[in-house]
């Protein structure tokens, strides 16, 4: 289990102890990068949890911030060879890591990943975004992974060290042929970022992330097996959630009126 976090305080101590509640123990490693506040401290403060449930956990502190060079030192401290890849912010149900292990448990590569639940807003604008969202063909499809996917060990050979790009769910995704992602039924919450415009600056990373990906890594595109949405399917979205697909349209226009460069928080 691999945790990158910059800047999560206000949620570590959450995900930890959600993680620490699952019906099988680990091997867990927080990378705390650049930050500016207590994440590492409040890492850390779970040692005594992470012991009484079984867990091995490890918080490596780095003054550099980037999420690429966070999973790689955290690759380097992981002791189990499968991997599970965790954003901080994302909260656990007790059976997913025992459902990850037996999807995962074969010699041939795979992926896996649980079934994202995004929890309410606060914002008005986020929960009518993340309505229309969740029922477009990438949150639909199967194990998309967004917030959290695993790997096993022939899986995690698949690539080398993380490169230095914005997406890297999606880079792992895609070594991945679609027969060889498998989803499980354990819940994990994954919430989505409150607010037009930090849904829009969101959005822009999204967007340079997969572009980037095209550019550079063109030959994985073969595995994506996105489904593809029709202008009438599209229609019967809109009539059905008009409020939804009015604040899905217009942070997709925001997207497209700037641009984005390197990597930026998801949050």
């Amino acid at each position: 289990m691999v945790i990158p976090a910059s800047n999560e305080a206000a949620y570590i101590t959450g995900c930890l102890t959600a993680l620490f509640a699952s019906t099988v123990p680990g091997d867990c490693v927080v990378v705390a990068n650049g930050c500016h506040d207590a994440t590492a401290d409040r890492a850390r403060a779970m040692d005594r949890a992470a012991s009484a449930a079984g867990w091995r956990l490890v918080v490596l502190d780095l003054a550099q911030g980037g999420k690429p060079d966070a999973l790689n030192a955290g690759d380097a401290a992981a002791a189990h060879p499968a991997r599970v890849y965790l954003d901080a912010d994302v909260v656990v149900s007790p059976t997913l890591m025992a459902e990850l292990a037996m999807a995962l448990a074969a010699d041939r590569p795979l992926y896996a990943t649980g079934t994202a639940r995004i929890p309410p807003a606060r914002s008005p604008v986020t929960r009518a975004y993340a309505r229309f969202w969740q029922k477009l063909p990438f949150a639909t499809s199967n194990a998309p992974g967004f917030g959290l996917f695993a790997v096993n060990p022939a899986g995690r050979s698949r690539w080398g060290a993380f490169p230095a790009i914005i997406s890297d769910d999606t880079f792992v995704r895609l070594h991945f042929a679609p027969d060889e992602r498998v989803q499980t039924p354990a819940i994990y919450d994954w919430p989505m970022i409150e607010g037009f415009a930090a849904l829009t600056r969101v959005r822009r990373r999204q967007d340079a992330g997969v572009a980037e990906i095209a550019r550079l890594h063109s030959h994985l595109n073969q595995n994506e097996a996105k489904p593809g949405i029709s202008a009438a399917r599209l229609g019967l979205m809109a009539l059905t959630d008009p409020a939804g697909f009015a604040t899905y349209a217009a942070i997709s226009l925001a997207t497209r009126l700037s641009r984005t460069t390197g990597w930026t928080r998801g949050r």
